[in-house]
């Protein structure tokens, strides 16, 4: 089905289906696409599907409809093809490719079945019911459940930061039991081994033939959801043994390996203010938690409620919203969700941004940042804002999920140099101001197609 999303004005960053075979756009209160600017005309533009194309028609509007910055009355679309109408602009999109006939339907080349649909459809009511049950444990603190979610459905890890006593240990743990998943805890300490989380091997006889063999008892590692509280106070060598089972999602001992249960997540816990008797992760350890997550104070009202409620001896149980089925079958769906042009050329401009060697770099990455973020930041923000659409049940991605992802994506993954520290800029100011700065792709960014002239432009009846 072709689609358009928009760039520009009021519907930037959403997407219309173009479901029928005619769509007017204008001021008129009857248009399909209703626009709310003056400079566009009642009846500007229409798209309108004829002989197996999509057409863009000028309704004889006061300042034109453009297509790749090229006034036109008349044209057949192509993908990629950015119209304007006024202070709107879009670009148009047809997910079906151009294939030999022998090849399979587009429609079937995502794979998704409707068991699939059905729960991405219901997905938005049932965030709602993980947030009103989660909110029965922790008050306030929507941002970071919905980050540790957005993690968790793209299959990624997440890195905790914040103060004592800010629920995190508690937030993890209700978040497992909401989503019905095996949870363990691991306290880590200096003196914490490899073996200690991953297992070890252990010599035992065997009563049966009297022979002394090995038996491997498992760590904690093996469920589904791990917390390792303050990750940051063992030292390197348990460091790494953790990050590599987060990494291949298995463990070996001795000469065997063993495969980690599915979902598996690790969510590890810093405390940001006490570097006393701690070993700092390295920036490249850093960039395999897909998420740098930060628990805030919680609001003057919201410590009122929590000062209430957690001094009253009663605890409320959270019930279990969704099944580990679920949660591999959401996984399995965020894969899926397509991804226009329009939003992996942000993507690819807005990391690019980060890196002060790149010469189309804003003159701030280059006053305040020494190293930029790698092609991984790239992948964690697209699955990450697949992941926010499957949450709000929507099956397409916008420039404005990439937006809301950027912070924790992209707040570990870039260093600051001394101009940026003595100024106090932390890391998550900068990805505010690149933000502010770093526009979506406009038309240039796009190969210009023709506007249809001649023989190839089509006479409609229109109404003006």
């Amino acid at each position: 089905m072709a689609y358009i999303e928009f760039t520009e004005g009021s519907y930037a960053g959403q997407r219309r289906d173009l479901s029928s075979e005619s769509i007017t756009i204008g001021r008129d209160p009857d248009a399909h696409i209703l626009l709310d600017d003056l400079s566009a005309s009642t009846k500007h533009a229409e798209l309108r599907f004829h002989e197996g194309h999509w057409w863009l028609l000028d309704l004889g509007s006061a300042n034109g409809t453009e297509l790749n910055s090229t006034p036109v009355e008349s044209a057949a679309l192509q993908p990629g093809d950015v119209v304007t109408v006024g202070l709107t602009s879009f670009i148009f999109q047809n997910e079906i490719a151009d294939e030999p006939a022998t090849a399979a339907p587009a429609e079937t080349a995502v794979n998704t079945n409707e068991n699939e649909l059905a729960l991405v459809e219901k997905m938005k009511v049932l965030t709602e019911r993980i947030r009103a049950e989660v909110g029965k444990v922790i008050v306030g603190q929507k941002d970071v459940l919905d980050q540790i979610l957005m993690c968790i459905l793209a299959n990624g890890h997440a890195l905790l930061i914040g103060l004592p006593g800010m629920a995190k240990t508690l937030t993890v743990k209700t978040i497992s039991e909401v989503l019905n998943l095996n949870f363990k805890r691991v306290q880590v300490t200096p003196d914490l081994m490899p073996g200690d989380i991953i297992g070890t091997d252990v010599l035992e006889t065997n009563k049966s033939t009297g022979e002394k063999e090995f038996r491997f008892i498992k760590g904690p590692i093996f469920c589904n959801l791990l917390l390792a509280d303050e990750i940051n106070r063992t030292p390197p060598k348990t460091q790494a043994a953790l990050l590599e089972a987060m990494q291949e999602k298995m463990v070996t001992a001795g000469n065997t390996s063993y495969k980690l249960a599915e979902p598996f997540f690790v969510l590890a816990t810093q405390n940001p203010v006490e570097q006393e008797g701690t070993y700092p992760l390295p920036e490249a350890q850093l960039d395999r938690f897909m998420f740098n997550i930060w628990v805030d104070y919680p609001l003057p009202e919201e410590e009122e409620e929590i000062l209430r409620a957690t001094t009253a001896g009663v605890r409320v149980q959270p019930q279990p919203v969704l099944t580990q089925e679920d949660v591999l079958q959401l996984q399995a769906v965020v894969r899926k969700v397509p991804v226009s042009d329009h939003v992996i050329k942000y993507v690819t401009k807005l990391v690019g941004s980060t890196r002060p060697g790149n010469p189309n770099a804003p003159e701030l990455t280059k006053t305040y940042i020494s190293t930029g973020a790698g092609p991984r930041a790239g992948q964690c923000l697209i699955l990450a804002a697949k992941a926010t659409a499957i949450l709000e049940g929507r099956l397409h991605v916008s420039c404005a999920d990439i937006r809301r992802a950027a912070p924790p994506v992209l707040r570990h993954r870039i260093m600051t140099n001394f101009a940026a520290d003595s100024e106090g800029l932390s890391t998550l100011d900068i990805v505010k101001k690149l933000l502010a700065e770093v526009k979506e792709p406009d038309a240039e960014a796009y190969p210009a197609s023709k506007p249809a002239t001649g023989k190839t432009a089509i006479k409609l009846n229109q109404k003006k």
